[in-house]
């Protein structure tokens, strides 16, 4: 078979993290093996044709989704496209930008999986669910300080677009293979920097790493910082692995000597002398930290995109 794109969807609302998990994920396959796309590009009225309307940035009648579709479907074969920019900076349009398909894509936006069409151009689709609370915390954290709003307008902009954030981009759930929820321990739940929690759904949807040897003698009384269990999602049964913030280094090794294991691509990220770091955040007063959570979490992701290249070697 010809080598294509590789393509991982990303979605989930407005500052649910989405470009911090896209990040670390660029980084292990290597910037320059990647090509990231953020669908907002694709709505079809700037801030204030929005405003003058009446509508949202969430809803899919403010996006060009045709186009967006036909785009993806363009790269998956390894077509170039002529991508629209939107500036969030000023909320108007730049010119368009011609863009190739690297090795990797990476789709990140609010709307990525809203059609059938642009679903099935996804090799690896996410999604990413943070407790309302702390991606409003997020969000306004974000907009303040880098794009000039204050909490008030903020917090009003949560409340206006909260109708369209039930109707329209939380249902995009359930085209998932991958769920991730970053959730604040519960005697610190006002924590938001480098030690929370996260929550991983694993759907039956693709294959996922052989885990299971790994919590062979897990019982509902371990104590364990990574724990694997099952559950059901939307009315599905899924695996659930979840990983606290707490945990350290060599709580989390062997779960990643798995994951380094079964994709040799992945060895040079997990030697103790590797360049590659992975899981680092912002804390709130501007010091980097380590998430050991979501370093396993870009490692799990990097896996399935390595996995899926693998398939559609010449």
């Amino acid at each position: 078979m010809v080598q294509r794109p590789i393509i991982l969807g990303i979605v989930g609302d407005s500052a649910a993290g989405k470009t911090t998990l896209t990040k670390g994920i660029a980084q292990v396959l290597g910037e320059e093996n990647v090509t990231v796309i953020c669908t907002d590009d694709y709505h079809c009225y700037d801030r204030q044709q929005r405003k003058d309307i009446g509508i949202t940035a969430l809803h899919p009648d403010c996006n060009h989704l045709d186009i967006m579709q036909q785009h993806l479907s363009l790269l998956r074969t390894g077509q170039p496209i002529l991508k629209p920019i939107y500036n969030h900076d000023t909320g108007k349009f730049d010119p368009p930008e011609y863009i190739k398909a690297k090795k990797f894509v990476i789709v990140e936006g609010l709307l990525g999986y809203y059609t059938r069409a642009a679903r099935d151009c996804y090799d690896v689709k996410v999604y990413l669910a943070p407790p309302e609370a702390l991606r409003a915390t997020w969000k306004i954290k974000r907009d303040t300080r880098k794009r000039g709003y204050t909490e008030e307008q903020v917090l009003a902009a949560l409340q206006k677009r909260e109708p369209d954030s039930e109707q329209f981009i939380r249902p995009q759930r359930q085209w998932s293979d991958v769920v991730v929820t970053f959730y604040p321990p519960s005697d610190r739940a006002e924590e938001i920097d480098g030690r929370l929690n996260v929550r991983l759904v694993l759907r039956p949807t693709i294959p996922h790493p052989d885990l299971i040897r790994l919590f062979e003698d897990q019982t509902p009384e371990t104590n364990s910082p990574v724990r694997l269990g099952l559950d059901r999602d939307m009315g599905k049964p899924v695996d659930i692995l979840e990983i606290d913030g707490k945990a350290t280094k060599e709580q989390v090794r062997d779960l990643e000597k798995i994951l380094c294991s079964e994709v040799p691509t992945l060895e040079n990220v997990c030697r103790v002398d590797s360049e590659i770091e992975i899981g680092k955040v912002t804390g709130t007063t501007g010091e980097i930290l380590q998430s050991y959570p979501l370093a396993l979490t870009q490692l799990l992701i990097t896996y399935h995109m390595l996995k899926a290249s693998s398939l559609y070697q010449k």
